[in-house]
């Protein structure tokens, strides 16, 4: 391989949330607790941004952007970047969209926010799948709307929409908003076509806006196609899709996503009230131009590591602790682990352990789990980052099994 995902890279003295925050982030009220392991002694497997470099053409085109010497006021005055965002979509999924119907964000959750103040008044409803991502529930609260979830259905690890579940709900009139993961966080389920059009039946009948957050699009396990929503409902205009490079490229710091907003109305509306009030950060343009236009092969190698990754740990558990329900996912780089087998009480449910704070305290591991950080559907799970050299992998679970195993 030409590029070494087996390396090491320090972290410490950056300001990296990774290294430097986990305490008040994950642990919250309890951020003073005192551990058994000192903080560099951890195995951080927790918040989604990866331990390996940036894709060596983006730090060379930030390099190249800063021998220009200033940093001035930024915007898109050009097509270049549309232009290389389009090809990658068009290669890659076969879709493309109009060049004016694309708003920069400072990220992919600035825009849900953003979105979700646009479409909706205090009292609507927001609707979207669970187990989810914690932040779209943070989104619905700060503008005073109330989130209504869908559980998904959990075969063994396998989920899958309950569309009686959604369509019911979707038809509450007071429902305006879909907040629909696409690949889905934390589950990892990549929708294939059938489901998309099941759900697009529902999103049509009750006339819903839609939020698609689609920012793992490009990190799919090896010989599996992302279908956006947008390709599966090409003239249906109450439709925002999210993407970025971020997640795919590691510069989640970069804080920078599109925004692919069909409706000229929500469209003007989300711009006049951009909170970056048009201006881009001139590092971050050149990073994501970079990553569409020279980012291929850098990718195709990521993603067979990684693959090679959910292998190994799939191959442990099932060895070292096959109570555990851990299958490998059709996307993302995170793991979403089953561990109420693991911990379960007289009644052979789950006991309520803090999954979080029983592996820092007991694994010296770092990870993020329960309905505490997601949203519903949650509970006994674990989300491992496996975004990171095999060795430091191979380590975290280990201790994660020995563990479990002592208690």
């Amino acid at each position: 391989m030409k590029y070494n995902f087996d390396e090491i890279i320090d972290r410490s003295n950056t300001n990296a949330l990774n290294t430097d925050g986990w305490r008040s982030y994950i642990f919250g009220a309890e951020k003073d607790r005192k551990f058994p392991y000192e903080d560099d002694e951890f195995v951080r497997m927790w918040v989604a941004d990866m331990e390996f470099a940036t894709a060596p053409p983006i730090l060379d085109a930030i390099r190249s952007r800063l021998d220009r010497r200033i940093l001035g006021y930024t915007g898109l005055t050009t097509d270049d970047y549309s232009d290389a965002l389009s090809a990658w979509c068009r290669e890659r999924y076969g879709w493309d969209f109009p060049r004016e119907q694309l708003v920069i964000t400072g990220g992919v959750i600035p825009a849900l926010y953003q979105a979700i103040e646009d479409l909706t008044e205090p009292g609507d409803k927001v609707l979207t799948l669970t187990p989810s991502y914690g932040f779209f529930a943070h989104a619905a609260d700060y503008n005073k709307t109330e989130l209504v979830v869908s559980a998904l259905h959990n075969e063994d690890g396998y989920y899958s929409i309950d569309y009686k579940d959604l369509a019911r709900k979707a038809a509450d009139p007071a429902v305006k908003v879909l907040i629909f993961c696409n690949p889905h966080n934390p589950t990892g389920r990549v929708w294939n076509e059938d489901e998309l059009r099941r759900l697009a039946d529902i999103i049509v009948s009750n006339d819903l806006w839609v939020i698609s957050d689609e920012i793992h699009c490009d990190l799919v396990r090896t010989g599996i196609t992302h279908i956006p929503l947008g390709k599966i409902m090409p003239d249906y205009p109450r439709l925002i899709t999210c993407m970025s490079a971020s997640k795919t490229f590691n510069m989640a710091g970069m804080l920078f996503a599109n925004a692919i907003i069909r409706d000229d109305r929500e469209r003007r509306k989300f711009r006049s009230r951009n909170k970056l009030a048009g201006n881009l950060n001139p590092l971050s343009l050149a990073a994501h131009k970079a990553a569409y236009e020279e980012g291929g092969e850098w990718l195709r190698q990521l993603k067979e590591y990684l693959d090679e990754n959910f292998r190994f740990v799939k191959e442990y558990f099932n060895s070292e602790l096959p109570e555990a329900v851990c299958g490998i996912p059709e996307s993302t780089y995170l793991d979403w682990v089953d561990l109420r087998p693991c911990f379960r009480n007289a009644q052979g449910g789950f006991d309520g352990t803090n999954l979080p704070l029983f592996f820092a305290e007991n694994a010296g591991v770092l990870l993020e789990g329960g309905d505490r950080l997601f949203v519903g559907s949650a509970e006994g799970f674990v989300r491992l980052n496996l975004a990171m050299p095999r060795s430091i992998v191979a380590t975290g679970i280990q201790r994660m099994a020995g563990a479990i195993k002592r208690r």
